[in-house]
């Protein structure tokens, strides 16, 4: 089914393009052999410049694809035309103009070498549309955000092409969108809150001023209102803060990521007063970031959204676990970053070995002025010894100089608490346990120096351990128990992926949205504005 209007072009590409090329078959008619060549030549001066197609063109001899004088040919141009009319559906930027600069190109055939040209702009055209569709418009995203260190997952563009010329036009076309079923649930989201924004979005904003249970006034039938036109309430005439309506807030606090106490306080309306075209925004952000990631998340991955402070393990689609997290803090160099991996063990009863930043920037200070500071932590020196802390001077040494390497054997007072979950990466982050249990219980959840804390890290670790061991909970406890640091292999790997999403779709199929905690989806979109992309009613 198509996703959109009948394209503008429709009354054109039944006949018209085909029109557009045909003095030119004609043309090429007169003398074949000349012409063949002709065509060849001028596809190979207008390809060279991009590998992929001049590469799809050699290998094939040069065969056209799109202005060949044949039902195919035609099929075909009349399926790129109407993806490309309809490219902002996707959150690309509006292609209609290109679309209309082709139909030009096609008119004014008039020799061999325009035919050509024609042939390789249509080849780029389908390149162009497709890889963005694929793997997204921004290509560098750690040029946007530092802390966004994905690799982009690559595409073989001489294979769209190559699929274009042998499968049906409008299916092939209709495969190129992203199949993860997050994608398309965001998409149905996109054009939902398009519609409420064309139909004036949720009405008039609601007072910043606390209301609870037990209170009554306009500000409450504006909180009322507010809340029925976003649909967490029934059409209803009451006045007073009662328990449908206590109920549609904390329903709307559960969606948002915020306490759901009840209570709409400062947090809870400045959220729900967000108007339609800020979700619109993080809808079309989340989509381009889910272009991003691999089509291949693996049959049972782990998915640690820092927005959400969330971390799940999804076996076959399903969320088959879920804890609270903490990530990095917000500042420069403790951001958590995101990016894929695999976990292939994790070790229980950890030693905490002192990362130099935190050593020099935080320690060396204090053991100058105290050398027993922090005392629970030992120094040792390059040949892992302890070292005798009353025999040092550390004032003579500077974060440059400083020769020690700094370490918290195991105890549940450990920095990573009993368990550590590996999946050994650049960036030295990890998931693992903590003693600060208390940071579970708040709403933001950003303390960490960049590694992910879990509420839950032994339900965790008998989850990962469930597949390779028959009882995991007497397993991991028995090494526990045993007070020993053991590394604890997984038989098979497990992809992590450590995302960003203000705007997500649960399982049951509700739209979702988070605060932008570290800024990046404000650099994101303008840089999707910079690329042209815009909101409805601003494209063009």
């Amino acid at each position: 089914m198509s996703l959109a209007r009948a394209p503008k072009f429709s009354s054109f590409v039944t006949g018209g393009i085909l029109a557009a090329v045909m003095g030119a078959s004609v043309f090429l008619a007169q003398d074949a052999s000349a012409a063949s060549t002709g065509f060849r030549q001028a596809v190979a001066e207008m390809a060279w410049e991009d590998d992929a197609v001049a590469s799809y063109y050699r290998q094939n001899d040069y065969a056209p694809i799109w202005t060949a004088d044949t039902p195919e040919s035609a099929a075909r141009r009349r399926a790129l035309m109407q993806a490309l009319e309809e490219a902002s559906i996707h959150g690309l930027p509006d292609m209609s103009v290109r679309a209309s600069e082709l139909v030009e190109q096609m008119r004014s055939v008039r020799s061999t070498r325009d035919l050509g040209a024609v042939e390789v702009a249509l080849s780029r055209a389908l390149v162009d549309y497709a890889t963005d569709l694929q793997t997204g418009l921004i290509d560098a995203p750690a040029r946007i955000d530092e802390g966004i260190v994905r690799k982009k997952h690559q595409v073989d563009a001489a294979s769209f092409l190559e699929g274009i010329s042998k499968d049906r036009p409008a299916a092939f076309l209709q495969k190129l969108v992203p199949a993860s079923p997050q994608y398309r649930a965001l998409l149905r989201e996109k054009m939902r809150l398009e519609t409420l924004m064309n139909a004036g979005g949720w009405g008039a904003t609601v007072p910043v001023r606390k209301m609870e249970p037990g209170d009554s006034g306009p500000n409450v039938i504006a909180l009322r209102d507010r809340l029925v036109s976003m649909g967490y309430l029934q059409p209803t005439a009451t006045r007073t803060y009662d328990l449908s309506l206590e109920d549609a807030v904390r329903r709307f606090q559960g969606e948002h990521g915020l306490e759901v106490d009840g209570v709409a306080g400062e947090g809870t309306l400045t959220e729900m007063n967000r108007p339609v075209t800020d979700r619109i925004k993080s809808v079309l952000v989340a989509m381009e970031r889910e272009r991003w990631l691999t089509p291949e998340r693996g049959p049972r991955h782990i998915l640690v959204n820092l927005t959400d402070f969330s971390a799940k393990i999804v076996d076959d689609g399903e969320i088959s676990f879920e804890t609270r997290s903490v990530i990095g803090s917000n500042r420069s160099d403790r951001r958590t970053p995101e990016f894929s991996d695999e976990m292939d063990h994790m070790v229980i009863n950890p030693s905490w070995y002192v990362p130099r930043s935190i050593i020099t920037k935080e320690y060396l200070p204090k053991l100058k002025n105290n050398p027993n500071a922090h005392s629970y932590i030992e120094i040792t020196d390059n040949r892992g010894r302890v070292v005798n802390r009353n025999s040092v001077d550390f004032s003579q040494f500077t974060a440059r100089s400083f020769p020690f390497a700094m370490r918290q054997p195991p105890s549940s007072r450990n920095a990573l608490g009993l368990v550590k979950f590996m999946f050994p990466n650049k960036y030295n982050i990890y998931l693992h346990d903590t003693p600060q249990k208390s940071l579970f219980g708040r709403e933001v959840r950003a303390y960490s120096h960049g590694c992910i804390r879990l509420q839950k890290p032994f339900d965790f670790a008998y989850a990962l351990l469930a597949p390779q061991t028959e009882n995991p909970k007497e397993y991991f406890h028995r090494v526990l128990n045993s007070g020993k640091e053991t590394k604890v292999s997984l038989e098979t790997k497990v992809p992590v992926h450590l995302i960003y999403r203000t705007a997500f779709v649960s399982q049951d199929g509700r739209a979702e949205f988070r605060r932008d905690i570290y800024g990046r989806d404000a650099k994101i979109w303008s840089a999707l504005e910079r690329a042209g992309v815009a909101l409805p009613g601003v494209q063009g």
